[in-house]
């Protein structure tokens, strides 16, 4: 084929990228899922790293590797009861350890471990549950000789590339549609030539001509991946991932985890975050050592899938990225057009609701579960939202959304009637 110089290659990317990125966009969250030899030790997934293993004592965790049966089945099953609309698998993480029947690579869980494609139960099972695909492919290689020493030898470099090149093509060719590449940690290259990026990129791009693939191979590709925390990116689309319990990407121990592990309701609070600013949030379970969904996972999960059935109107689809997060110091905004969606974290006990710095003209309010109408005044720059229930209306986790639809336009200005904050602008 033929290649494409860099600007060439990128200008070629944006053209294609609404196509290709549609469905993510409107998707807004999915699930990672760190799984690998690590999982056996439940220390932290850079384990072999940290505690300078040698080579020859962790391959010997992959006897240990002993993924269940019907494990991805239930990831999948777990994400699609979430709300999740795709999923992303570590195939193989730093540790060099593949999870498919890799001929590039023997190191393997169908020749070690569980002697099985852990790639090809994840995939049916994506596809059972009508979960978009997702592959993640770690450039650092802890295991392989090549790896460390590919930045500072040209030969080195040349075999490895050619490695990270026929693992990934093998992902891309054995599993039928993929719709996400999802690469990490470039080191030790510190620029894309040394990753052989360029081309690389080019070359897999042919093999899935829809593929999205983030920006961890030191080129920008299509997305941004902030990590433990939920920072827009105000140029392009950006995907926030988290850990669940701010300690390890890989299995730790249930019982000790849950005094650190999110809620449901942090969860949804996470969702509002990344669906006010134009991202998506791709929240991760590190799998128990038989595959399970691990215990401290399960009941927020599943709250929060059961929230979403009743108030996805305000996380899924087009969203527009809101400017209005100061309207009301107890809930945030998603916004869709002319409807802004207030998600409401403390509920008032005098039966009102007040949000300011609106100018446009409300038509109509509603509260999103069930469209009951909602009465409400109009002042200077000033909704007030009346006769509100005693309590939040909502079952779940009682995060109520309300849906305010105007008539024309938003017109905002946060802090109107206070001149000395930037002459009444506070952005």
């Amino acid at each position: 084929m033929k290649l494409l110089s860099k600007p060439e290659y990128l200008e070629t990317l944006e053209k294609t990228r609404d196509a290709r990125m549609a469905w993510w966009r409107e998707a807004r969250f999915g699930m990672f899922v760190h799984i690998g030899l690590y999982t056996a030790l439940g220390r932290n997934e850079w384990a072999m790293g940290f505690e300078n293993w040698p080579i020859s004592e962790y391959e010997k965790l992959a006897s240990r590797f002993m993924v269940k049966e019907g494990a991805a089945e239930e990831w999948a099953a777990s994400a699609k009861a979430a709300g999740m609309k795709y999923m992303v698998l570590t195939t193989r993480h730093h540790e060099g350890f593949s999870l498919w029947d890799s001929k590039a690579n023997p190191y393997n869980s169908v020749n070690f471990g569980p002697k099985r494609d852990i790639v090809r139960e994840f995939v049916d099972a994506c596809r059972k549950y009508d979960l978009r695909i997702g592959f993640y492919s770690s450039l650092m290689d802890w295991h392989h000789p090549d790896g460390g020493r590919a930045a500072v030898e040209s030969e080195a470099r040349k075999r490895f590339n050619d490695y990270l090149y026929a693992i990934n093509e093998e992902l891309l060719t054995q599993y039928g549609k993929i719709d996400i590449l999802w690469y990490d940690v470039p080191c030790p290259m510190e620029h894309q030539e040394g990753w052989n990026s360029l081309e690389m990129n080019q070359r897999l791009r042919a093999l899935q001509p829809d593929i999205i693939i983030n920006d961890r191979c030191h080129l920008p590709e299509d997305f941004g991946t902030p990590e433990e925390h939920l920072t827009a990116d105000s140029k392009r689309d950006w995907e926030s991932c988290m850990t669940f319990n701010g300690i390890s990407w890989g299995y730790v121990d249930s019982a000790q985890a849950v005094p650190y592990s999110y809620n449901a309701n942090r969860i949804i609070k996470m969702l509002s975050t990344v669906t006010s600013d134009g991202g998506n949030l791709l929240l991760n379970i590190g799998p128990a050592p038989d595959g399970s969904v691990p215990a401290e996972a399960v009941e927020p999960l599943k709250r929060v899938g059961q929230w979403l059935e009743r108030n996805g109107e305000c996380v899924y689809g087009k969203l527009d990225r809101s400017k209005y997060r100061f309207c009301n110091g107890v809930c945030s905004v998603s916004v869709k057009g002319r409807t802004v969606y207030l998600w409401n974290w403390i509920w008032p006990d005098d039966g009102e609701i007040v949000i300011g710095g609106f100018g446009s003209k409300l038509k109509s309010v509603r509260l999103l579960e069930g469209g009951t109408p909602v009465s409400f005044e109009e002042g200077d720059w000033r909704i007030t939202l009346k006769n509100l229930p005693k309590k939040s209306p909502d079952p779940i986790v009682g995060v109520c959304v309300l849906a305010l639809e105007f008539e024309e336009d938003l017109e905002y200005i946060a802090f109107r009637n206070c001149p000395s904050l930037n002459n009444g602008r506070l952005y």
